[in-house]
């Protein structure tokens, strides 16, 4: 039997990222991995958040398993604003074809940085994002998180188109 592995899957609710999923859960994810659903919010949204997730602003949030992230209030707490249906679709069904454990950690401030930070804390086996497609002036002149990741994390890094 091959031993579970810590997948790592950033996530930022766009159609790319969100298409990183659906490859992850289609061609990577394996019964008894370790799924870690990352979101990174920008530095400065943990501002007016209750006094408890100021403590996570450094850190990241504690794991937070499926079941409970799927709460309207918990993902309030956290200061997600987006729609998480589809995304929490895509979850469920994994969970329910796979025998994986699921769990959420959001980080607030740069993403390059919280990715490859959440790649060495977690001990990740592999990270997967989403391409956000921007052109070549454009990555040049503001970064590519996944250039950063694929150059920085110690681990593996897929990028789906």
């Amino acid at each position: 039997m091959d031993h579970p592995r810590n997948v790592g899957i950033g996530l930022d609710f766009s159609s790319n990222s969100k298409r990183g999923l659906t490859w992850a859960t289609e061609n990577l994810i394996r019964s008894g991995d370790h799924v870690f659903i990352l979101i990174v919010q920008p530095k400065g949204s943990e501002t007016g958040l209750p006094h408890l997730m100021s403590l996570w602003s450094e850190t990241g949030s504690p794991l937070i398993p499926l079941f409970e992230f799927k709460e309207e209030k918990i993902q309030k707490d956290y200061g997600l604003t987006m729609d998480t249906a589809d995304v929490i679709g895509v979850l469920d069904n994994l969970n329910l074809h796979h025998d994986v454990l699921i769990n959420v950690k959001i980080y607030w401030g740069d993403p390059k940085e919280k990715l490859c930070e959440a790649v060495n804390k977690l001990e990740l086996h592999s990270l997967v994002l989403g391409s956000r497609g921007q052109g070549t002036l454009k990555r040049a002149l503001l970064g590519s998180v996944s250039n950063y990741a694929v150059n920085h994390a110690m681990c593996p890094v897929t990028v789906v188109k």
